[in-house]
């Protein structure tokens, strides 16, 4: 298969499904760029490399499959999600997609490292909403060495995030003390002290508060190592709906794949 004009490398490390575009010279050792996908379009690891490939980028790009998404849906399949989701987003979904990502990349990046051609040192990380709290999380744990990271409609803070669906979709969401620890835990702003990268942010300027605020309080808090980009006409999305097969990029997503093409470039 071919992504952005690229042959792909294709499969499963550590239990983690990926897609890896590798850079224009393959047979030289290159640096590691990892990320995740959003849960709305880009929704899958393909679409998210189709959206973002980082085509000029001299790094092997690899994209994780998100637990509960795509091959790894629980049983059920997508009626099973939504119910989950419906039941109690914060502790079905939010908490245990991020805490299983952040928990499985260190071994994830192991068997990268065995498996691709590889130089050592520290690895680049990315994420679109949903995949952005993992970056933040892998970021913030400090299990493996990270240069850089870079997010884009980023969950910095997930209390605002819930009250943004409630909204969107008219619903109550029922907080609990466990689910209010879980937010409190999701709050990148509160926890400035612990993303010590370069870290670049990236919102659409059409997306919604909840996710422009937070990213501003942050970018402001951290300084001169963070960096704040909007993208004029972009809501929260890099891609059309279903979102889950690659598809060409559209002109948010190029936008988007410059600027975090240029970040890492600047700091691996």
């Amino acid at each position: 298969m071919r992504i952005a004009g690229q042959e792909v490398v294709e499969g499963e490390v550590a239990g983690v499904p990926f897609v890896a575009l590798p850079p224009a010279d393959g047979a030289a050792p290159a640096a590691l760029v990892v990320g995740w996908h959003l849960m709305e379009p880009p929704r899958s690891e393909r679409a998210m490399a189709a959206a973002v490939p980082m085509t000029g980028l001299p790094a092997w790009r690899v994209y994780f499959g998100l637990p509960l998404t795509g091959a790894r849906l629980p049983a059920g399949g997508f009626d099973e999600f939504f119910r989950l989701a419906s039941e109690d987003a914060v502790l079905n979904v939010n908490e245990p997609v991020t805490e299983q990502a952040a928990a499985e990349f260190p071994a994830a990046v192991a068997g990268l490292r065995a498996r691709l051609s590889l130089v050592d040192g520290p690895v680049g990380v990315f994420g679109g909403s949903a995949g952005s709290a993992v970056a933040l999380e892998v970021l913030a744990r400090g299990d493996v060495e990270i240069a850089a990271a870079a997010v884009v409609s980023p969950v910095v803070q997930l209390a605002p995030v819930v009250a943004r669906n409630e909204r969107l979709y008219g619903v109550t969401y029922p907080w609990t003390d466990r689910s209010r620890a879980v937010a409190a835990h999701y709050d990148f702003v509160a926890r400035s002290a612990e993303l010590t990268a370069p870290l670049l942010l990236v919102v659409g300027d059409q997306d919604d508060a909840a996710f422009r605020d937070p990213s501003a309080a942050l970018a402001s808090g951290l300084g001169p190592h963070a960096a704040l980009v909007g993208i004029p006409d972009m809501a929260h999305t890099l891609a059309d709906e279903p979102g889950t097969d690659p598809a060409p990029q559209n002109a948010a997503a190029r936008l988007v794949d410059a600027a975090f093409t240029d970040w890492f470039g600047r700091h691996l």
